[in-house]
């Protein structure tokens, strides 16, 4: 199998890289070696390397600054991606599309399912969801959520920093939903593939929680794992007191349940993987 990789050196394109199938051929590309948003470009790339599957880990992620660029985050996190769907069609690829739990209002209070409907508060979360549309009935979309690796910035490092930095550390503790590791992720994308399935999909670690809890199991975590030598105070804040020009959803929790039946088993609890993540960051830094 031969597999082109988009967004390659993101910390989800490095997890693609670091689980992918023994024997697969890959074609890792980031923007350098691949302008996704040229249409031409990609068909042109598409037709000389004929893969057979194509892994979209390329996105406008920075939700805040995608309010003053809506423009750019669309040609990035839509029209990108019909290139890329257009392209595997005529080629006879399959496409793989990673979305998130931004197209959702959060006011539900329960679970999104992936036939909920969408209600984005965010340019960040309206690009995403042009995405989904754009890549089309016959792809693989996977909607994750508060996705971190060992490499890349992510909240859990820049919690490490902060936390060895400062005195406190104050984190929005009403902002609910489920961290999700990378490559438990990338796993998942690989196994989903080869089932063939296509539509769209949920996936995250197993469990619940808010920022606050998270960067409450980091500190946690991260001393017990030697990353910290002491502990400060996690005071827990409201959104309100912490303004940012997009909107986020309160409640964003993602229901993997269809997913994890097609997987045969459920994601580990995010506690582990995070535990898992930083014996990772001990280990090779």
């Amino acid at each position: 199998m031969k597999a082109l990789i988009t967004g390659a050196n993101g910390q989800l394109g490095w997890s693609l890289q670091q689980t992918a199938p023994q024997g697969a051929e890959l074609i890792c590309t980031d923007v350098a070696e691949l302008d996704i948003c040229d249409a031409d470009a990609v068909a042109a790339f598409v037709g000389e390397h004929k893969p057979d599957l194509i892994l979209n880990a390329a996105a406008h992620t920075a939700v805040d600054k995608a309010e003053s660029e809506e423009e750019l985050a669309l040609r990035i996190n839509a029209q990108a991606v019909g290139n890329l769907a257009d392209a595997a069609r005529a080629h006879n690829a399959r496409l793989v599309h990673v979305s998130t739990d931004f197209v959702f209002d959060g006011v539900s209070g329960v679970p999104y399912k992936p036939s909920d409907a969408p209600a984005p508060v965010s340019a960040y979360g309206r690009t995403k969801l042009a995405g989904e549309q754009a890549a089309g009935p016959d792809a693989l979309i996977v909607r994750t959520a508060w996705v971190y690796a060992p490499k890349g910035n992510n909240f859990v490092r820049t919690m490490l920093r902060l936390m060895a930095e400062r005195d406190e550390v104050r984190v929005v503790a009403d902002q609910i939903g489920t961290p999700t590791y990378a490559p438990d992720l990338a796993a998942a994308l690989w196994a989903l593939s080869a089932k063939g399935i296509t539509g769209i999909h949920h996936y995250t670690d197993s469990g619940v929680a808010s920022w606050y809890d998270f960067a409450v199991a980091i500190q946690e975590e991260g001393f017990a794992a030697g990353l910290l030598s002491r502990a400060v105070p996690i005071i827990p804040i409201n959104t309100a007191d912490y303004p940012t020009p997009a909107t986020r959803p309160h409640y964003s929790v993602l229901d993997k349940s269809s997913t994890f039946s097609a997987l045969g088993s459920p994601a580990p609890h995010w506690r582990a993987n995070l535990r898992k993540m930083l014996q990772e960051i001990k280990t090779h830094g």
